[in-house]
């Protein structure tokens, strides 16, 4: 069992940068795929970035690459997602996602991206990107 907690979120000018964090309890940290969706409101939860179990592959949706970078900290049992270039359009709700997707390694980000394969899930944070 994981239990995932984020920190970090607020309200940022646009250009500007935060960086969330999300801790999990759970001697199995280490074997999970981690991952960042956000809900904008009236908008479905879509896919951020996702990171594998030993860091060795990262995932980007599209609308994020090359501003955010997600990261991870196997023996503080952390994972976080350093977002610049900030803009009204990044606004939602953050939440953080664990799971045992060992069998994402061979089929890369079209098996990282999908929601329903994490088991475990944050609370959220709220990120507000004023323009």
């Amino acid at each position: 069992q994981v239990q995932l907690v984020e920190s970090g979120g607020g309200l940022v000018q646009a250009g500007g940068s935060l960086r969330l964090s999300c801790a999990a309890s759970g001697r199995t940290f280490s074997t999970y795929a981690m991952a960042w969706f956000r809900q904008a409101p009236g908008k479905e939860r879509e896919f951020v970035a996702a990171i594998s179990y030993n860091s060795g592959r990262t995932y980007y949706a599209d609308s994020v690459k090359g501003r955010f970078t997600i990261s991870r900290e196997n023996a503080k049992n952390m994972v976080s997602l350093q977002m610049n270039s900030l803009k009204p359009e990044d606004t939602a709700v953050y939440y953080c996602a664990g799971g045992g997707l060992a069998y994402c390694s061979a089929l890369g980000y079209g098996c990282y991206a999908v929601r329903s394969r994490y088991g475990y899930w944050g609370q959220g944070t709220q990120v507000t990107v004023s323009s």
